[in-house]
């Protein structure tokens, strides 16, 4: 199974595309959307095309986006959740689930603390990886939420499996 972990942004949107083999993960691929600069729906469509062809390359069977925060300066929360539109949009296009995990969340899976800084996050995510080469560190996040995304899918797993089995016995 391969998994698409995006980080939403709407200057640099990380992608990180991980394969779960039962309970070993493997890099596939990372990368950064960039949207340049002009009019806001220019850029949307900048990453909406960039990350459209992402899932037609390595086709994932699933897709995980970091939810928003809310920070101080509201006109940038509103443009990071129409950039994050885009990175829930396009998988849902292509016909897959996308799975929603919120900042510590993913920090918790990843590192084991829900306040890690960014430089955790990239070494953890190595450690997880082994001979990942990352694209910066929007690709070492969206890498980090496609690993949250494989955790909660394999307990998930087990717990379903535990179930049918308690419903045999």
């Amino acid at each position: 199974m391969r998994v698409l972990g995006i980080d939403p942004g709407l200057r640099c949107m990380g992608w990180g595309v991980i394969r779960i083999d039962g309970s070993r993960l493997s890099h596939v691929a990372n990368g950064v959307c960039t949207s340049g600069s002009g009019p806001l729906a220019s850029r949307l469509m900048a990453l909406h095309v960039a990350l459209t062809e992402i899932v037609v390359t390595y086709a994932p069977d699933a897709a995980a986006v970091e939810q928003t925060f809310v920070n101080t300066n509201g006109a940038a929360t509103l443009k990071l959740g129409q950039a994050r539109g885009i990175a829930m949009l396009v998988p849902a296009q292509a016909g897959l689930a996308v799975g929603e995990y919120a900042p510590n969340a993913v920090k918790k899976a990843v590192v084991g603390v829900g306040h890690a800084d960014k430089a955790q996050i990239a070494h953890m995510v190595k450690l997880q990886l082994p001979g990942v080469e990352l694209a910066g560190p929007d690709a070492a996040d969206a890498l980090a939420i496609a690993i949250c995304h494989a955790h909660h899918a394999q307990t998930a797993g087990r717990v379903t499996a535990a179930a049918r089995r308690a419903g045999a016995a």
